[in-house]
């Protein structure tokens, strides 16, 4: 996989991500095929189950790689693939070590806290991304590498 580390400003300051990032492209997948096979087959078999309520395929996926317990992102709801009134859907596929998955509302209230193992796909869709936020946090406990794959309808990165 080609990991690369990205930079982003914050506040007052231009600081590292707490991961290393990928992204792929199925729309040119000829001219610049996927990196790994099975990310097609997850695609193929993820747009047979949703594309039809989706209304179009998920023709991305943005990967991360989360090191150990210090690498993390923080809450956010995401934007790509929508507006403040669209709504969009994005299937997250886990690989490797559990880590928590947090929700909360959007503007305050309780946290859940899902563990989100290896194999585990976690669908987030209708109007989630616009009412609630999410995070994985850092933890102190000792835990392995984890791969994050998020397939997306939209052209993002």
């Amino acid at each position: 996989m080609p990991w690369r580390a990205e930079r982003r400003q914050m506040y007052d300051r231009v600081l590292d991500v707490p991961r290393l990032v990928s992204f792929v492209d199925f729309r040119n997948d000829a001219a610049d095929p996927p990196p790994h096979p099975r990310l097609k087959q997850l695609r193929r078999r993820l747009n047979d189950a949703y594309a039809g309520e989706l209304g179009e395929p998920f023709v991305t996926a943005g990967l991360c790689l989360y090191r150990d317990g210090e690498d993390s992102v923080a809450w956010h709801g995401d934007t790509i693939g929508r507006s403040s009134t669209e709504d969009t859907m994005v299937a997250i596929v886990g690989l490797g070590a559990t880590r928590v998955f947090a929700l909360r509302p959007r503007g305050g209230g309780p946290a859940l806290r899902l563990r989100h193992g290896h194999g585990d796909l976690l669908v987030m869709g209708g109007s989630c991304q616009r009412t609630w936020e999410h995070c994985i946090p850092k933890t102190a406990r000792p835990t392995g590498p984890r791969i994050s794959i998020q397939f997306r309808p939209h052209n993002v990165r």
